[in-house]
C-alpha cells in the first residue's frame, strides 16, 4: 500500500506565504455585465450558491478562534492563524461580489441576514446548532482532546472537505463550460486553493490524533453521523424535491456520490471506517 504524505502544520504555513492573494484584485466587470442578462434559471441558482458561500464563510470565520487556542504546538498555532485570516478574506470576497456584480451594496452582516432567507434548515442545522455547538465546547475546553477532534471533523471533514469541494467542482465546472461569470470562477478557484491547505490540516490532524488514540474514530464516526443528513439536505438546490434532481449540468446521484467519495477517501487516510 502507498504510504499517505501529509503536510505538517509548518509546512502548511510555508505554503500559505507563498499563495497570497487579494479579494480586492480580480476583475468583476464581466461579471456585472453577464450577470443582467444571465437567464433566470442560472441567475436563481447561482444566487442560491452565492448565498449558500455567504452564509459559510460568515460562520466559519467567527466560529473559529476557539481551534486557533486549542494549539497544540508553536507551528499548529501560527499556521491555523493563517486559516482564520484566509476566511475572513473569503466573506470578504463574496461581500464584494454582492456589492459589484449582483449590485446591492451592504454590510457584511446584512448580506449575510439576507442570504440566510435563501437557505434551507439544514444549513442552520450545521452552521448555527452543530458548528457553533462544537465551538463553543473546544472554547470551554481547548485542552480536551474530543472536543477537537469532533470540531476538526465538522470543519474540516464536513464544511470544507465535503461541502466545500462539492460546491466547488460543480459550480465552477458548470460556469467554465457556460463560459459565465469569469470573475467568480477566479475568485472561487482561488478560495478552492486556500481550502486545499485547510482541509490537508485537518485531514493531518485527525490522522495524528486517531494514531496516538484509536477510540478518537469513535468521535470521528459520531460527529458524522450526527451531521450527514443534514450535508445531504444542503446540497439540494431550491425548488428540488426528493433524490431525483439535475441542478448546475449534474444530477443528484452525481453531486451526491461526489461528495461521499471524497469523504470516504480522506477517512481511509485518517484511518476511520464509515
Amino acid at each position: 500500500m502507498t504510504e499517505i504524505h501529509l503536510h505538517d502544520p509548518q509546512t502548511l504555513y510555508r505554503h500559505w506565504e507563498d499563495e497570497q492573494w487579494s479579494p480586492f484584485r480580480i476583475d468583476l466587470a464581466p461579471d456585472a455585465e453577464q450577470w443582467q442578462v444571465m437567464g433566470g434559471e442560472d441567475r436563481s441558482l447561482v444566487h442560491w450558491a452565492l448565498a449558500s458561500l455567504m452564509v459559510a464563510e460568515e460562520r466559519i470565520t467567527t466560529k473559529f478562534s476557539g481551534l486557533v487556542g486549542a494549539y497544540g504546538t508553536e507551528e499548529e498555532a501560527t499556521f491555523l492563524a493563517t486559516q482564520q485570516v484566509d476566511e475572513a478574506r473569503h466573506m470578504q470576497f463574496y461581500a464584494r461580489y454582492q456589492d459589484e456584480v449582483v449590485a446591492d451594496p451592504a454590510t457584511v452582516a446584512e448580506h449575510v441576514a439576507r442570504a440566510r432567507q435563501q437557505l434551507s434548515p439544514a444549513f442552520a442545522t450545521i452552521f448555527d446548532e452543530q458548528l457553533v455547538k462544537a465551538h463553543e465546547r473546544l472554547t470551554a475546553e481547548p485542552s480536551n482532546r474530543r472536543a477537537k477532534v469532533a470540531f476538526v471533523t465538522t470543519y474540516h471533514l464536513v464544511i470544507e472537505g465535503t461541502l466545500g469541494l462539492t460546491a466547488f467542482n460543480f459550480i465552477t465546472r458548470y460556469l467554465e463550460s457556460s463560459g459565465q461569470l469569469p470573475g467568480f470562477v477566479e475568485g472561487y478557484t482561488r478560495i478552492h486553493h486556500d481550502e486545499q491547505r485547510h482541509i490537508g490540516y485537518g485531514v493531518w490532524f485527525l490522522r495524528e490524533a486517531v494514531g496516538d488514540e484509536p477510540e478518537l474514530a469513535g468521535d470521528v464516526r459520531s460527529t458524522l453521523g450526527a451531521l450527514l443528513p443534514a450535508v445531504a439536505d444542503a446540497l439540494t438546490p431550491p425548488d428540488r424535491d426528493g433524490t431525483d434532481w439535475d441542478a448546475l449540468g449534474a444530477s443528484a446521484e452525481e453531486i451526491r456520490e461526489f461528495a461521499l467519495g471524497g469523504l470516504t477517501r480522506r477517512l481511509k487516510i485518517i484511518g476511520v471506517e464509515l
